[in-house]
Order: C-alpha cells, then structure tokens, then sequence
C-alpha cells in the first residue's frame, strides 16, 4: 500500500473561467471557457445560462478542438491557379479589402443588382441584411431557403410565430408531446431537457419520423410514417377530431378567424376573401344579436356557424369552410392509411388520446388576465398537448401546406399560448403584418429602398420589375415562389450561371459551402462554379468568400477573407434576429474574444464594416464619409435600429442618465440609449441578460392584453397590436384570385393552374412534386439525410473528438429491403435517381420505414478539404446523398424545368428524393470520388497532442 501512486482527486483546471456563448450548433447555449498561461482548456456549460442551464453535449465539449482545428485559415487569400484546384497565396489585410473594394465599387455606382451576397448560419443576419441594403442589391438572403422556412413562415402567417426560436412546448406541464422530422441537431439541449422532464412526470411521447433515431428513439411511441405524408397524416388527425366533436369551439370562436365571414359571390373579384366593415375590421356574428359586427367589439360572442345573407349571396364563417373540407372522406383514417404507411386504427387511437389529454386532463392555472376585448378571466385554462417540428416535416414540396396543417391541428385542441400546450418566445408572437414586405428598389450607388426580406401580402408585394421579371436573381417573391420569407440561397448559384433572370458580377458568400454539403446537385454547382465562356472568361466572373476554415468552398473563391472562430470573436445573438429567449423570459447574450486570434485572421462581420466604410455604405459611415464603425464590438454597442432600440437590450442607457451612473441607476432594459459599456455588462454577466415575463403574461400572449403592454415596454414594438389566429390565410386567396384572372397583376399561363391548387387558403395536402414525376417501380424507396447529434455545421465532421463518433457514414436500409437484396455485413450498393448514382456502403436499420434509406448529412468530404488526409474515413467511406438530388426537378415534356421546391415558399425539396438501390462489389472508397483540392493549410498532423498550462 505504500507504494500505490499519489492521484490528484482535484486538479487545477483554469487560471480563469471567461462565460460565453457555444457555436457548435443553432442552441447558442451558455459556456464556461476554462483558461491555462492565457489558453482554453477546457470547456463545461454554464450552469446560470437560461438556455441550457450548465448542460453541454459532445459538441460543445468538442469546442475546444474546433477552436484548434489544423483547417483553420491563417491569412487573407488571393487565388492562383484555376478555380477549384486549391492554389493561393496569402495576402494582407490591406490588399484583400482593397481588391475587394474594386471589385465591388464599380457594381454599386452602376449596377448594384449584379452582386449577390448570401450567407449561411451566421447568426447575424440583421447586421448582414443591413449591410447589403446599404450597397443597394436586392440579392440577399440567408440559409433558411434550404434549411426551414417552410416552417417559420407557416407559422407566422397562421399564428404569428413557429417552433425552435419562436416556440416552445410548455415543458412543466405538458402530459403528451408529439415531435414530427425533428433531428437532433437543433435546439438539442434544450429538448432533452425538457424530455426529462416529460419522462420525469410520466408524460407520453410520440415521435414521427421515418428513422428512428435520437429523440424518436427515446419516445414511448414511434411511427415511422412514409416520408413526404406527414400532412395527410395529421390531416387525418383533424378529420377524426371533428368527426368526434374534440375541438375547442370557444378557443376557435374567440381567438382565431374561424367565426370570420368569407365572401360567398363567386361573380366578385373579392370571391373567398374575408369580410370587413367600413373600419377594415374583420367581421364575425354575433350570437348574441345575430348580426355582423366587428371581431373585436367589446362584449362580442362570434359565431362559429355564422352565416350573413346578402344581395343574394351567402356568406360562411371559415369554420363551415373548415367543416366542408376536413370532414371530407378522404381525410378518414381509412383512405390515408396505406399512403401514409399508418394503419387506419393506430391513426384513430393517437386521434382519441390527444383529445383524452386535451380536454379530460385539462389544466387550471389561478392567475387572472385580461383579453384585448377587455373582459378579465379568473384562471388560465390548459390542454396540455404541445407538439414540435423541424426540417424533417418542412423540406418537401409540400411542406408549407403539411406544417401549417400542424398548427391548424394544435388551434383545433386549443393548445396554443395556453398552459401545457406550445409557447411563444418573446419577441414573438408577431402577426406577419407586423413584419416587413421585401423590397427590390434598385438605384445606382443608393441604398434598397427597404429591407429584401419579408412577409407579402398579394401580388402587390411581389419582387418584380416593371415588366413583371424576377427582380432577384433567386427568383424570391415571384410567381413561382410568392411567399419565400427567407429567400433561395440553393437557386442562386444555377440562376446566376444560367443568367436567368439576369448575369451577375460577383457572388460573395460567408459560411455556406455551396461546392459541397449545402448544395442540391452538387457536382452541377462546381461544374457552374468553373465554367467559363467563349472567351475563357468565368460564366460568374468574381467570387469571395470568408470561411473560419478550409472547406471545400474555399477552393472555388477568387478572394478568400478568413473569419476567426467563435472563441476568439464578437457576436450578438440579437431581438432583431434569432434571439436565446425562453417561453418565460426575453434574452439575448453576446460572444466575445476570450482568446485573440493567432493568425492574420478577422471576424467577418468586422471586416464588413471596413468594406462598408471604403464603399460609403449608408449606415455604415459618418456624415464626414469616414468609417461609422470600427468594428463589429463598436456596431453592437452603437447602432440604433430604430429610437431606444439596438442590437442588445440589456443594460442601454436610462432617459437622461450619465455615462458614469452606476448600472442600477443609469441603466435601462428593452428601450435606451447606447451605453457604452454594455458589452462590459454582458461579460460581467456570463454573456447573456435576460428578463422575465410577468406572471399574468405568461400565456394567451397574443390576445393578453398585460402581455401586450409588456411587450411595448421592452420595445418589441411601439403599441399593442393584439390579433387573432389565421387558420384562414387570406393573402394565399389574393395569390388564387389573381391566378383567376382577377387584378393587374397576374401569374404567367403556365403557373395559373400551379398557383390555384397550391395555395389554398386552407391547409391542404397534395403528393410531393419529384414523387409524382418520377417512376415508383424504377425508384421505389425514398431517401433521406439527417444532421447527426453531434454535428451541427459541416465543420463538425474534421473535429478531432467529433470525428470519432462519426468517422464515416453508412447508408442504412430497411430490413425489408435488406433481406430483399441479400445484403450482409460490409456490403456495398449503388443507388441510383433520376439526377445520379452513388455507390455507398450500407447498414442495416430495423427501426425504420420500410421504404425509406437514409444517411447523415455533411459527414463525407472531398479529398484535400479540411486539412483532412486523403485516405481519412470522411473521404474514402463517407459520401454525400446530394450528388442524387437535383435544384431542378426532372423534364415532364413540356419544355420548362420546375424549381426542386416548395411552389409556395421555395424551401429546397431536399426529402422529396426517390432512388433505386441494388448491390454491388466494393469499390476502393465511395464514389463519386472527385479529384483531391489542394489544401491553402496544408493537412494536419497525425495525432493532435498538446498540453496546456503546467
């Protein structure tokens, strides 16, 4: 025993915490950065963070190894030799702004709509967004058209607000939770923990999802349903629940459009629309007089069944609409079943247990509020079912419709703003009138003439020119996509190379790796990316781009600006853009550089403001003409977005206070002046502030009147604007309308028929477009990818400790299919779409819909990226489904080729993809296998090994 070594039980971990916020994935949780001689150590979560309260996963463990990653950029980078091969040579600062400037000066004082700016998860689309309306191009957006806008926008067009950053299910009460397409990338910590919780209290879980991974792994009930069905199923909820009369009359008469009147003349141009009075309110009946009045009168009890007789014509509340078509047979279980891969009874049995917990399990909560009607209510009543949905649900050509028939189906329970059910996280919910329209304004060398994105409301509000083109070169807010909230990153790199609607000059991206994972028909983009003219000239003749690391994007960029990582930055996860609230409070948190980079290295957004300096962008410079901002820290602190509103919230500057007064006394929440020691504040604070709602406006947000005064207090917005939910989404009748013949503005013929099945006022269902395009017996299964746990971003995949989770990527087949081609252990297949072949190695998965495969995403690599060997795993095994989709959906003989999207918002139809898959003899690695980059880092070492601190 004398001899048994010595163990330090408590080792000296940090010299120093410094409290940021991770990046490793969309949570944005609170970290604690462990310092050693000025180095990070080590990193744990912060247990004072209301995101994720001390929780951390193997991503934000693994922060550290990113923040060290071999791929990591060192310098400014002009290129050399052809696109794509990989050949650089490391500039100054100096010389890449500059050479950016003369790239960039002569567009804006001529032609601003030929740059495109498009950048991926940034995290700071406020400040991006503001700088390219500053240059004047109307071609801006951000990742969320291949990503999920499908849901954001279905959410806030028919309540004012989605999942994830919008909402979230009422985790201390909720008794059943019904999760549909959620991978386990997004919001993973929160969601676990509130998972905890459910199982904790014995609550049930039901996870839909073909694959059965992750979340749906750990639900009590997992149906595996056909992929691209997810709306017939839930219409099919909906169906019974009406059928049964389990749904809440007084929820729907009193806070939704339900009671509102349609108009019934099918001889008026106004046909479908809803009726308003002379004040342009919308119009209900009363039960009580029996007459029309407006929907919010004082007093009012509107009419589910209203009907008003006149000049002949009879015009229906929307819920006798609602009636006529969820009623229809087939909506019933029966005729879904087989689609659906969901037996008729099983869809009948969830049907009955939702409305069991709904309306027999009820919950009350004593807390009196006020509506906007101005009547008080004693308790807060609760149907504590709460759903959530993601990508999974979203990325199909359906999924407008299929993600707004969700929320019709949690209106219908009454579980909406209520206890148990799903809530909102200030600052929403927001009606989609309270948003923005997009602009296209273009003048030389002026700024847009209003923000690019935005919610429209008609055809008045679409993105054209005065001939009725496309006014953006993604085609955004056009009649093939009306209402593309977020715009259509994936379509901007073919439109431009196609010159369609018109030619740009230079593409200029941050943190999209178009040439790779985040594209559809990826070999087509590289091919695009590389052509060149008659002339010998590039088809799109600049291209910039600013990555952290060296990624397979790097290689096809003229001008590369290197980013830091998200340790050695400043950030703000702002109110005005993809905030950290919860249901209970309103946050917003920073990052900042608990190291300085060690390498000629510039966070983006910094070096935007250099750019918007040297341009003499509005906005970004003085009266003078010289730079507003020296950095991104100086915009955070400084910037006013509109009077007492900021990036940042948390400690502005009191009404006529000093700059010296002491934080309780000099400082403000919500509304203030700059202050310019609030970045000090948030560090001070774990780098984050947070405020929480009052208790009798916790619930019933949108119609509570406490919750609105409390709102404009915090400078959500300048006065209450409470407003009922849209289960009817008139804008969508005005696009029909027009579609009809009616107005000036109106669809060109061959999208006439498109425009008038697709964008029912009510949520519909209709067969993905590549489903119904394709031949079923030639591509029988379906294909999916999903993002793994412990990756989010495509950078995850060279992480050292990420990597061992995830080395490579199989496919994994069903165990139908699996015995059905004799499959075995090691076995290889090629698979085959309308668009390519891939040859891959395979799994076998038995939880798994029986006609699905799947794969993760963004594991494969091309050889030379990443500072990765050129035998590593991620090249040889792992592999990529993209080289089977296609931006485009195949020929249908009539001359054109559609969009690979969502007709309604242009979200990228990533899930709709149909293959055939047989086996083959193994190849040496997958294929395809595309020449090797030539890496501006070089490769790594062999073993990453280092030590910190004594």
């Amino acid at each position: 025993m004398t001899h048994q070594p010595k163990i330090d039980l408590s080792p000296k971990v940090s010299d120093e915490i410094r409290k940021t916020t991770c990046y490793m994935c969309a949570c944005r949780c609170g970290i604690n950065v462990h310092m050693k001689d000025g180095k990070v150590a080590y990193i744990e979560g912060n247990r004072d963070h209301p995101v994720n309260q001390g929780v951390l996963c193997a991503k934000g463990s693994a922060g550290i190894m990113q923040h060290n990653a071999p791929s990591r950029l060192r310098a400014p980078l002009r290129r050399v030799g052809p696109r794509g091969s990989g050949e650089f040579e490391e500039i100054t600062w100096e010389e890449a702004l500059t050479r950016a400037t003369d790239i960039l000066r002569p567009i804006r004082e001529k032609h601003p709509e030929k740059l495109a700016f498009f950048t991926g998860r940034d995290q700071s689309q406020s400040f991006t967004s503001l700088w390219a309306q500053g240059f004047g191009t109307p071609n801006y957006a951000a990742h969320g058209g291949f990503c999920s806008v499908n849901m954001a926008a279905a959410g806030i067009y028919t309540m004012g607000g989605a999942f994830w950053e919008f909402g979230q299910p009422d985790w201390d009460h909720t008794k059943m939770f019904m999760i549909f397409g959620v991978a386990e990338d997004h919001d993973s910590n929160p969601i676990k923990m509130g998972l905890g919780k459910l199982k904790a209290r014995g609550a049930k879980v039901i996870g839909v999802n073909p694959v059965r991974s992750g979340y749906n792994a750990v639900a009590d009930e997992w149906v595996g349903i056909t992929p691209g069905t997810d709306g017939l199923f839930i219409l099919a909820l909906v169906h019974e629940l009406m059928k049964a009369g389990k749904i809440d009359l007084d929820y729907l008469a009193n806070l939704t459009n339900a009671p509102v009147l349609v108009n019934g003349d099918e001889k008026s141009a106004d046909h479908g629309l809803l009726l308003r009075d002379d004040n342009n309110k919308l119009m209900v009946i009363d039960r009580t007089t029996g007459k029309p009045t407006a929907f919010d009168t004082p007093g009012v009890k509107p009419d589910l069944s209203g009907k008003l007789r006149e000049a002949g014509v009879t015009h229906r509340a929307v819920f006798l609409h609602m009636v006529d078509r969820y009623l229809d047979p087939q909506y019933a279980a029966e005729a879904v079943a087989d689609r659906t891969g969901i037996p008729a009874d099983r869809i009948k049995r969830i049907a009955a247990e939702l409305a069991d917990v709904a309306f027999n399990q009820a919950i009350e909560i004593d807390q009196p509020w006020t509506d906007f009607r101005g009547q008080t209510h004693e308790k807060m009543i609760g149907r504590p079912v709460s759903f959530h949905a993601m990508r999974g649900i979203s990325a199909h050509s359906n999924g407008f419709q299929t993600c707004r028939s969700l929320h019709l189906l949690q209106i219908l329970l009454g579980s909406v703003e209520v206890p148990g059910g799903m809530r909102f996280k200030p600052p929403y919910p927001k009606p989609p009138e309270a948003h923005p329209k997009p602009h296209c304004g273009v003048q030389p060398n002026c700024a847009l003439n209003g923000p690019h994105l935005g919610f429209v409301h008609g055809p008045e509000d679409l993105a054209l020119d005065a001939d009725g083109n496309p006014a953006r070169i993604d085609k955004a807010f056009t009649w093939e996509n009306p209402m593309s909230a977020h715009g259509l990153m994936h379509m901007v790199i073919s439109n431009a190379h196609a010159g369609d609607p018109y030619k740009i000059d230079t593409l200029f991206m941050y943190m999209a790796n178009m040439s790779w994972n985040s594209s559809m028909n990826t070999r087509g983009v590289i091919d695009m990316l590389t052509d060149t003219d008659e002339n010998g000239d590039y088809v799109i003749p600049n291209i910039i781009y600013s990555d952290a690391y060296s990624s397979e994007m790097v290689a096809y960029a003229d001008l590369i600006l290197p980013d830091t990582t998200y340790l050695e930055r400043h950030d703000c996860i702002s109110l005005l853009d993809r905030p950290i609230c919860e249901a209970d409070a309103v946050a917003d948190a920073i990052r900042w550089p608990v190291v300085e980079p060690d390498r000629d290295v510039r966070g983006f957004q910094s070096a935007l403001c250099d750019l918007g300096g040297r341009l003499g962008l509005p906005g970004f410079v003085n009266e003078d003409g010289t730079q507003k901002y020296k950095d991104y820290a100086d915009y955070i602190t400084n910037h006013i977005r509109r009077p007492g509103i900021g990036p940042l919230a948390g400690w502005r500057m009191a009404e006529g206070s000093g700059v010296g007064g002491t934080p309780s006394e000099a400082t403000a929440d919500g509304r203030g002046s700059p202050n310019p020691d609030q970045l000090d504040r948030y560090i001070e604070n774990g780098g984050f502030w947070m405020e929480h709602v009052p208790a009798e406006a916790a619930y019933y947000k949108p119609w509570n009147a406490g919750y609105q005064d409390w709102a404009v207090k915090m400078g959500f917005y300048d006065a209450p604007q409470p407003y009922i939910f849209n289960l009817y989404v008139e804008p969508m009748r005005r696009f029909q309308l027009a579609a009809e013949g009616h107005g000036t503005r109106q669809p060109p013929e061959h999208l006439r028929e498109r425009v008038k099945s697709t964008m029912d006022p009510l949520p519909i269902w209709y067969e993905p477009f590549e489903e119904a395009a394709v031949n079923s017996y030639e591509f029988p299964l379906h294909a999916l990818t999903q993002r793994p746990m412990a990756m989010y971003h495509s950078w995850g995949s060279q992480n050292a400790w990420l990597r061992q989770i995830h080395g490579h990527n199989p496919l994994y087949v069903p165990t139908k299919v699996w015995e059905a081609h004799g499959f075995e252990d090691g076995d290889w297949a090629k698979v085959t779409s309308p668009h390519g072949t891939i040859t891959v190695p395979v799994a076998h998965q038995a939880a798994l819909n029986d006609s699905t495969v799947w794969t993760w995403n963004a594991i494969g690599k091309r050889k030379g990226a990443w500072a990765l060997d050129t035998d590593a795993p991620e090249v040889t095994k792992g592999f990529l489904l993209n080289h089977l989709i296609h931006e485009l959906l195949p020929p249908k003989g009539d001359g054109l080729r559609w969009a690979n999207s969502d007709p309604i918002t242009g979200q990228a139809a990533w899930f709709d993809l149909r293959v055939n898959i047989e086996k083959t003899v193994a190849p040496a690695e997958s294929q395809p296998s595309l020449p090797a980059q030539k890496s501006p880092v070089g490769a790594g070492p062999d073993k990453l090994a280092w030590k910190v601190g004594k």
